[in-house]
């Protein structure tokens, strides 16, 4: 604006110039020739003088204005120096302003995230203090349990546990006698038309009684573990290594085992075979048993309980390979016409231990089993095979009149047996479905019916038979008190006969099956004497081998009780045996030459579970 009034000013002032020297030329006379000397009349003009008066009078005026004008923009000037002044400065208070609203702001927000950093702080430590508190219940609950209700006892850094320990009052009533206890020997089914098949027999007891003790030590990368379990169902003089090595006091499970971290396990001693099955694994102690009363179990149901050295290998908790060495025993040779110029074993005998009314093979080696485990996520799959090796010394010139020792020697024979089973859960765990069996030559002892191993040639030669045991299973869980179950197994053994030896002979001679006979008086027992006979007998001419023997079981458990003071217990079972014997020359009296036995037996128990 200032250079624009000063630039009006100066043309103002050049207008002005221009127009005095304008008429300065205007008012100068003219140059002419002289021409004839009159007197001219004198107008009365301004001068130059008053003129220039005129002129500097009008340029003092327009000084003046020019001044006024300059003096109006040095005002303006001013005023518009005042007001950027004033703008700067309100420029500058709106910014510190605008800076006191940051910084307020940014108070602002960090308060508000203190609060809320605070809150969260407040509400973490009222749910830490909720948790720390529901911990010390938990452990104070814990700890008054641990000394009024202990799950274990703790010794020198082992823990020490009963469970599996109970109080048993059993009773077995059977439609067919057969002189034992509520276990059943399976091959002892009497006959139809045995004397003993005539009577039923009541029998009660406590011997299934069981205690139950396991140690437990962990270590830092291994668990070790020890237990030991017996019941009083021995008889001394019954005591043998046939199937279950079970000496009076009746040693059931006597097993040190090393499980280490890595996935292997080491255990020895006695105990289930590695045949039977597990649940977990190849666990020790997690084998999976027939939910009888019976303790012979069920037909079908594969299975020892002896001696075993045994190393498995867990793959990912979902594959287990094992192995196992375990007490071998030769069942007594079976057959029609059998050879008697051999050796198998001998009776025990008194500082060896063993019981003198038993009969013990001479073992060639122990019987070897390896098993292979698979658990997907559905159910218990396993695959298993077992290895033999059957051995006697023959004398073959153990005939005639003069027999002698010379040429004698020894035989061994192999036998093996393959077998494989499964148990999956449907219905939503509440069902429970199971089947496992085992077929080959010469695993007579691994069913429970415990048929026979063994026949022999006419020239004493070993022979394993044939045989094959199944069992499958049904359970029903519809409650955690009540289980109910449904078994169906059998023990079968093939006819091996060449046409003068062997098993199941159809020669024999199996005529008098249909007759009873008379009790035997050979052994009057402790009622009477001089005569008298109390023995039961089976029908004469009749005396083939077993073929099978098969049971369907039916029963159910239901806990009473069942908590932090132990378990109330009731069972009841209801089971159908049929045992069936090779058929063989039968002749008018029995055409078809069979004979079989059928007994219905029902159990109850009565049990009280230690917690």
């Amino acid at each position: 604006m200032t250079n624009q009034l000063k630039a009006l000013a100066t043309l103002a002032l050049a207008l002005a110039v221009a127009t005095g020297y304008a008429q300065s030329t205007a008012s100068s006379p003219e140059s002419t020739p002289k021409a004839h000397h009159h007197r001219r009349v004198v107008e009365n003009k301004p001068t130059v003088e008053s003129q220039i008066e005129e002129l500097k009078s009008q340029m003092d005026s327009q000084r003046g204005e020019i001044d006024s004008l300059k003096q109006q923009l040095s005002d303006r000037d001013q005023q518009l120096q005042q007001a950027q002044q004033a703008a700067q400065s309100a420029q500058q208070a709106a910014e510190a302003a605008q800076a006191a609203a940051n910084q307020e702001q940014q108070t602002l927000s960090a308060n508000s995230a203190a609060v809320s950093s605070l809150q969260t702080s407040v509400t973490d430590l009222k749910a830490s203090t909720s948790a720390s508190i529901a911990t010390v219940q938990t452990q104070t609950a814990e700890v008054k349990k641990a000394i009024e209700n202990p799950d274990a006892v703790h010794f020198k850094g082992i823990t020490l546990s009963p469970t599996g320990s109970f109080i048993a009052a059993e009773s077995v009533w059977r439609q067919g006698a057969t002189g034992g206890d509520i276990n059943t020997a399976f091959t002892s089914v009497p006959l139809q038309n045995s004397d003993d098949a005539q009577l039923s027999e009541f029998q009660g007891t406590g011997r299934q009684s069981r205690l139950a003790l396991k140690a437990t030590g962990k270590l830092d990368s291994a668990t070790l573990t020890g237990y030991y379990e017996m019941d009083w169902l021995g008889t001394g003089i019954t005591s043998n290594n046939n199937q279950s090595n079970s000496y009076v006091l009746r040693q059931r499970q006597l097993w040190a085992d090393a499980r280490f971290d890595s996935g292997w396990d080491v255990s020895g001693g006695q105990g289930w075979s590695l045949a039977t099955e597990t649940t977990q694994g190849e666990t020790r102690g997690s084998e999976i048993l027939p939910a009888t009363i019976d303790p012979q179990y069920e037909a079908g149901f594969v299975w020892t309980r002896q001696y075993s050295f045994r190393v498995t290998k867990d793959f990912g908790n979902k594959v287990w390979l094992g192995a196992s060495a375990e007490n071998a025993e030769t069942l007594n040779p079976a057959g029609s016409g059998l050879p008697t110029n051999l050796l198998i074993g001998s009776a025990g005998t008194g500082g060896g231990l063993y019981n003198a009314t038993a009969n013990y093979s001479f073992n060639y080696s122990p019987d070897f089993v390896a098993k292979l485990v698979f658990e997907p996520g559905w159910g218990h799959w396993e695959v298993f095979g077992i290895e033999r090796n059957f051995r006697d010394r023959i004398y073959p010139n153990d005939s005639g009149s003069t027999p002698t020792s010379a040429g004698a020697f020894n035989d061994k024979v192999p036998g093996a047996g393959i077998g494989g089973g499964f148990r999956v859960p449907i219905a939503g765990k509440k069902v429970s479905v199971g089947l496992k069996g085992l077929y080959g030559k010469g695993v007579g002892r691994y069913g429970s019916s415990t048929i026979a191993d063994i026949t022999l040639r006419p020239d004493g030669v070993i022979d394993p038979l044939k045989a094959f045991s199944a069992l499958s299973t049904l359970e029903f869980n519809p409650s955690g008190r009540l289980m109910v179950y449904l078994n169906y197994g059998g023990d079968y053994v093939y006819r091996d006969y060449d046409g003068k030896e062997g098993y199941g002979s159809p020669l024999t001679n199996m005529s008098g099956c249909n007759t009873e006979p008379v009790p035997s008086t050979a052994s009057a027992g402790a009622y009477g004497g001089g005569g008298t006979g109390f023995d039961p007998a089976t029908p004469s001419n009749c005396g083939n081998q077993n073929k099978d023997v098969q049971e369907f079981t039916a029963g159910d458990w239901y806990y009473f009780y069942k908590g932090p003071k132990g378990g109330l217990r009731f069972g009841l079972q209801y089971s159908r045996f049929e045992r069936d014997l090779w058929s063989g020359a039968g002749g008018t009296t029995n055409p078809g030459g069979g004979a079989r036995g059928i007994d219905n037996m029902f159990w109850t128990s009565f049990r009280y579970y230690l917690p």
